[in-house]
């Protein structure tokens, strides 16, 4: 089974937050040594940037898991821990990026990221808790931990014009004469596994484009015949579609209806992009016929006839091309510089409470579930802190109004009590 280098799914998770700690003073010549608990440091997070010369999602399908380094832990003397890594994931240009709970990127140019994981707080050391009541806390907090989740990654190549048409039509071919790519070519009666993209120019010094070499589609390829989806994908992002047939074949009609029937059938405003068909190998006996056959059959698309061999047509094919492109209508221009997505976290004020069955409450919301993920529950100053602090936030006037009653299970994230009088 061949390894999927356009798609992935992976999982990451960011660096949870380091301990706060609980300290005193203790110098020789200090006698009224006050808390000097230092604070945890923040866990890294994770980002995915486009980089320059990554291609492929290939290196996702080896490791599949990745995780950022954890902040350190508080020291006395009110040191800090030190703040954990980011981890920096490289994906090529063009990666969308996907997860369940809403966040999405599309990482078109270079530079461009996306933070998927923020790292966890650091946890407060007890230097924090004092008060005029209290100048010898004995509570710190924990890190908090790191945002996890799964995201599914999925490569649309860029491109202005993409070359498409069936396995061994001269696609490869034809971009390695229009470009400086240099793709592997042979008289293979199958085709290659991934796009290959070159740089090319029609007649104008500003007619500079780049052209996209998509592998063969086969007819049942918008069904996935032929891994046909992972190459009918990449026909999206192009705006002009360059339709490569072998003209030198006696159905050289019937084999441009199977790419496009399969177009039609994948996404039918793929068959609506402007096209260009060209009439390839005109080098080979009967190619003329096929290109006069073509031209008959398509009176409202330009038929171009070329021959990547003896270069016949194809300066002239490069020449539509860009008079295509000049023809779009013209897309707002883009901002500056690179794109750097946030994923913006769910408000943190609100909670609710969720009667899950009889006798179970749950309660449910961001700045709730941190205080319980970031107190001592082995401390007893840390549980009497978390109970004024949720009592505070008003969630024991909530589960009273909820009907909770005594005995009854209440779930705080991974915090369960039993509800008393």
């Amino acid at each position: 089974m061949p390894i999927d280098v356009d798609e992935a799914h992976i999982w990451v998770k960011a660096g949870d937050g380091g301990n706060g700690i609980v300290s005193f003073r203790r110098e020789k010549f200090v006698p009224f040594g006050g808390p000097d608990g230092g604070d945890g440091g923040r866990g890294g997070s994770v980002y995915l940037v486009a980089k320059q010369g990554v291609s492929t999602l290939l290196d996702f399908s080896k490791s599949r898991h990745f995780r950022a380094q954890s902040g350190g832990h508080g020291k006395g003397a009110r040191q800090h821990g030190k703040a954990g890594e980011d981890l920096v994931l490289a994906v090529p240009p063009g990666t969308q990026v996907r997860s369940e709970d809403g966040l999405t990127a599309d990482l078109l140019r270079v530079g461009d990221s996306v933070m998927v994981a923020r790292g966890g707080r650091g946890g407060l050391g007890n230097t924090h808790f004092a008060t005029s009541t209290q100048q010898a806390p004995r509570i710190a907090q924990k890190g908090e931990p790191g945002e996890e989740r799964t995201l599914d990654l999925e490569l649309k190549t860029i491109a202005q014009a993409a070359l498409i048409g069936e396995p061994n039509a001269g696609k490869s071919s034809m971009l390695a004469v229009a470009s400086a790519a240099r793709p592997r070519i042979g008289d293979y009666p199958f085709t290659t596994l991934s796009p290959n993209l070159g740089v090319t120019q029609g007649e104008a010094d500003a007619d500079v484009f780049v052209l996209a070499d998509i592998p063969g589609l086969i007819a049942g390829a918008h069904t996935g015949a032929g891994l046909g989806h992972r190459f009918l994908r990449h026909v999206e992002r192009a705006p002009i579609l360059v339709h490569v047939v072998d003209a030198s074949r006696n159905d050289a009609v019937e084999a441009y209806h199977v790419v496009r029937d399969e177009l039609e059938a994948y996404k039918p405003e793929l068959s609506e992009k402007p096209e260009i068909v060209v009439a390839n190998k005109l080098d080979l006996p009967g190619a003329r016929a096929g290109l006069d056959r073509l031209r008959r059959a398509l009176p409202n698309r330009p038929v171009i006839g070329t021959s990547t061999v003896t270069n016949e047509g194809v300066a002239a094919l490069l020449a539509e091309v860009a008079r295509a492109l000049a023809r779009l209508p013209k897309e707002p221009e883009a901002p500056s510089g690179v794109r750097m997505y946030r994923f913006e976290p769910e408000a943190d004020e609100g909670f609710q409470v969720e009667a899950a069955e009889e006798g179970l409450y749950r309660v449910h919301g961001k700045r709730v579930e941190r205080l319980v993920a970031m107190t001592d529950l082995d401390s007893e100053a840390g549980t009497d802190y978390l109970q004024k602090q949720l009592e505070r936030l008003g969630v024991f006037e909530a589960l009273q109004q909820a009907g909770v009653e005594v005995g009854d299970t209440v779930k705080i994230g991974g915090w369960e009590t039993e509800w008393g009088v």
